[in-house]
């Protein structure tokens, strides 16, 4: 694997996340190959600012909220020439930044996700999410796209496109992909996995979720906008 000359940043953002923030930042913490952690937070008022801070000083607030604005805000004070967007809740394997040089050692790789697993699945969630990785790992031969609980893109084709579209309540993770796979290879990396929590799914239920999915998609596709104007947070 050719890692040489290439440094890797990853950016999370948050808001209200001091439940999950901890645990993901630990596990980054002892992670090799990891140039620098970024936290952006939209404005908590719990203990994510301080429990960040534990683990990175490159920690921002921001007064306005978006995931999109976050994102971008993190990806412009990075200095990795690699960007792995992740969210608070998310917990990648130890050896995930080897996966992710290893992809963008080949030039033309501008952008990549991977399968995302709940933690502490029940079966019929365990199902829908190996068919989703499935699904998305067919696409991405043909019109890829991409979830934003694990986004990497190469820095400077990521500032080229002017970053995520922050005027998006949500599917600015699919939006993006589209215009980076204008530029250069988004794949999927096969032996790669990161677990996210099940929150909003638990919450809301999984048929809820995934028809809310659908209809933004579709609608983002048709129209060129989604059907939520917000996308809430789920606490």
């Amino acid at each position: 694997m050719n890692t040489k000359a290439r440094t890797v940043s990853v950016v999370i953002p948050t808001f209200q996340e001091e439940e999950y923030i901890a645990t993901t930042l630990s596990r980054l913490a002892n992670t090799s190959h990891l140039t620098e952690i970024i936290v952006v937070d939209g404005g908590s008022e719990d203990k994510t600012v301080k429990a960040a801070r534990q683990f990175t000083n490159k920690v921002y607030t921001l007064r306005e909220r978006g995931i999109g604005k976050a994102r971008n805000y993190g990806a412009k004070h990075a200095c990795g020439d690699v960007l792995i967007f992740l969210d608070a809740d998310v917990i990648p394997p130890s050896n995930f930044v080897e996966k992710v040089l290893e992809t963008f050692s080949d030039p033309t790789v501008v952008g990549a996700t991977c399968s995302t697993m709940p933690k502490n699945a029940r079966l019929h969630e365990r199902v829908f999410f190996h068919f989703y990785n499935c699904l998305n790992r067919i696409l991405a031969s043909l019109k890829p796209h991409c979830r934003g609980e694990f986004f990497v893109a190469r820095r400077n084709e990521f500032l080229k496109v002017n970053g995520f579209d922050e005027s998006l309540p949500c599917t600015e993770d699919h939006e993006l992909t589209f215009r980076l796979s204008k530029r250069g290879k988004f794949v999927f990396i096969k032996d790669l996995t990161v677990y996210e929590s099940l929150r909003r799914f638990r919450k809301l239920g999984l048929l809820t979720v995934v028809g809310i999915w659908l209809a933004n998609y579709i609608s983002f596709v048709i129209r060129g906008k989604t059907v939520s104007k917000v996308w809430l947070p789920i606490r």
